[in-house]
Parts: C-alpha cells; sequence; structure tokens
C-alpha cells in the first residue's frame, strides 16, 4: 500500500523561537497586535509504500526521530493517509 504523510515539526515550548518572534514583532508593527505567541515550525510531506498503517506509523516515526526532528528542541506530529491504488 502507498501512503501519504504529512510531518508537521514545531519548537518546544519553553525553546526560545527567535524566527517566530521577528515575526510577531513584525506582525504589531503592522497593526497585529493582537496576534500573540507565534511559533515557526515546518511542514514536511512525503509518500512511502508500507504492508499496512501501522507499518507506515513506525517508519514514519523512525524517520522523524531520527532525521525530520531534533527531540531536544522540537516536537513533532503526523497524518497518515493511505492513497487510492491506480
Amino acid at each position: 500500500m502507498r501512503f501519504s504523510v504529512i510531518v508537521h515539526v514545531m519548537p518546544r515550548m519553553g525553546i526560545l523561537d527567535p524566527q517566530g518572534k521577528a515575526t510577531e514583532a513584525g506582525l504589531h508593527q503592522l497593526g497585529f497586535d493582537r496576534i500573540e505567541k507565534v511559533r515557526i515550525g515546518k511542514q514536511i510531506q512525503f509518500e512511502l509504500e508500507a504492508e499496512s498503517e501501522q507499518e507506515a506509523t513506525e517508519k514514519t516515526e523512525g524517520a522523524c526521530k531520527k532525521l525530520l526532528a531534533n527531540l531536544i528542541m522540537e516536537s513533532y506530529t503526523f497524518e497518515i493517509q493511505a492513497l487510492p491504488k491506480g
């Protein structure tokens, strides 16, 4: 089976996010002063081949832990969806 995966990686709470702070300051300068606690992360999309959704989940967890997220400073979540055959 083929799966579509979207991984969301964000800085852990309590970790300084300079890009988020700079973006928040820019928003305030543009008059969006009620926007607060801006955090900037990344989204990673890929497709993978696996025998089951469980295997796809395990492969995605492995990829996140080994490469896609820095577990000291970042947390991650992901969504997996089976792709139609064809």
